[in-house]
Parts: structure tokens; sequence; C-alpha cells
């Protein structure tokens, strides 16, 4: 096909929502970008209720949740199956003892998330001339325990009508998206995806969509998912690709005409 080399499907995960955006040519095709209100701060703020409401009341813990959601959260492959995981504990900083926290058996948690780095503790912010002593941490000091939530968390991606949450799942986004463009691009877009954003380093994420996508797409159609190599800037990156090309001013809104028009000015300019 004459589009295949310029032609994607670009699934970003971000921190306030999640965007399928087929792409030609370098050029976003408005009329196929599909959306999710989910992203990496609502499977933040979930695990924040889940804890509070079983453990102890994080609520405020914003940055300590982060760290314990992207070390201990997975992708399950196999949901009955992982409901009999083994407790993972988080020890939560003391401001004296420990400044920072930390998972406090890192390798049972490795175990469950079949990370292809479990040799390397820097990975995890892991230091380990301590990790010993931090596995012997005191009952007393403050931690809770993931059980199911650690795969529960990401499942929101996918499944977000089990929660309550009245929206469709990414692989049926992803469809929607595919489907919006022309049918002699469809294949090409399902055979060129690409994952970004943050909540894609989730382990297993890419077999996970790969195997929710499958049943959905037709069976000629081939199903080719790649992650960018550091998933978190590819945004950062593009956007400042974007702000060095010399059509960037051409493609912008003037002070000027904001204030004139608001955002319907932006609406039409980008989305029409």
């Amino acid at each position: 096909m004459m589009f295949r080399a310029q032609c994607s499907l670009v699934v970003d995960c971000g921190f306030s929502f999640t965007h399928a955006s087929p792409v030609l040519q370098n050029f976003t095709l408005n009329y196929g970008v599909r959306r999710m209100d989910l992203g990496g701060k609502a499977l933040t703020n979930y695990l924040k209720e889940l804890v509070s409401y079983r453990s102890l009341n994080v609520m405020d813990e914003t940055l300590l949740i982060d760290d314990a959601k992207e070390k201990l959260c997975f992708v399950s492959l196999d949901v009955p199956g992982d409901l009999h995981l083994a407790r993972c504990s988080y020890i939560l900083p003391d401001g004296i003892t420990y400044k920072k926290g930390f998972v406090k058996d890192m390798d049972e948690a490795l175990r469950y998330r079949t990370l292809p780095q479990v040799s390397d503790s820097k990975d995890h912010g892991m230091d380990t001339n301590k990790s010993e002593d931090r596995k012997k941490a005191e009952l007393s000091q403050n931690e809770f325990v993931l059980t199911n939530e650690r795969f529960l968390v990401p499942e929101m991606l996918f499944h977000p009508i089990d929660l309550g949450i009245n929206q469709a799942g990414l692989a049926e986004c992803i469809v929607r998206a595919v489907q919006a463009c022309h049918p002699y691009l469809q294949p090409v877009l399902f055979e060129s995806i690409i994952l970004t954003g943050g909540s894609t380093l989730f382990p297993r994420f890419t077999e996970r969509l790969e195997r929710e996508l499958r049943p959905l797409v037709p069976d000629d159609y081939k199903v080719k998912i790649t992650r960018q190599e550091n998933p978190i800037f590819g945004v950062w990156r593009g956007g400042s690709i974007l702000a060095s090309s010399p059509d960037f001013e051409s493609m912008c809104i003037t002070k000027s005409e904001y204030e004139e028009m608001g955002s319907a000015r932006c609406r039409r300019r980008f989305f029409h």
C-alpha cells in the first residue's frame, strides 16, 4: 500500500485522557480521533480510594500512591488466576528513618510483574545496599498492602464499565478511531499502532491490548502494536518537533484571535 510507511495510529495513555489518533503523512486525521476520559490521574485516584477504604487514609499522598502504582501495578492476562496473588506491602516514609516510600519486598512484587529488568535495582528506585534492611521494616510503621488492586487499577483502561464508568474500553476506542477513517487506511492503521504515555509502561500492557483488540478486528487484518522507547516523553518530543518546524506559526491561534472568539476559534481551527 502506498500509505504503509506514512500511516499509523498513535495511542496516547496520558495523565488526564487517553487518545487514539490516526496519523497520515505527519498530519492527524481529526475526524478519526477518539478520546477516553481516563488516564494516569484517574488510575492514581482509584488506587488512593481503594487503599483509603481498606487500609489507611492516603487521599493526600498523591506522589506516594503514584510511586506505588508504578512499582506494583501490572496488567492482568488472567484475572481469575491473578486473584490469588501474593500480598505486597508498600512502606510509607516516616520522615526520620525513611525519607521516601518503598516496596517492602521488591523481589516478590517483580515475580508477578514479570519485568525483564528484575536484576536492575536502579529501575525501581531501590538501593541494593539497603534492600535487605527495607525488607525487615517493622510492622508498626505505616504501610498498606495491595493484592488484587495491583491489576484492578490498570483494568480501568480495558473495562471501565466493570467499575461503573460508562465508557468504552481502550480496544473499542481504537477500533472506533480506525473505522472513522477511509477503508483503504484501516488495515494499515491496525498494522501500525504506536503506544505512548506513562500508563503504557504497565507490564503486560501490550500483550493485553492485543488480546482485547484481536476479536474486534477483521480476521484478514494484521494487528501490530509497538511501544515507544520512552513513552513518558513521547508527547513532549512531538510538541518540541512541532514547535521547531517552520510552519508552526501558521498553525497557531494568536492572542487577539483567542480574545475575540475564545475556545470556539480553537475548535474551528483544530477539530473541523
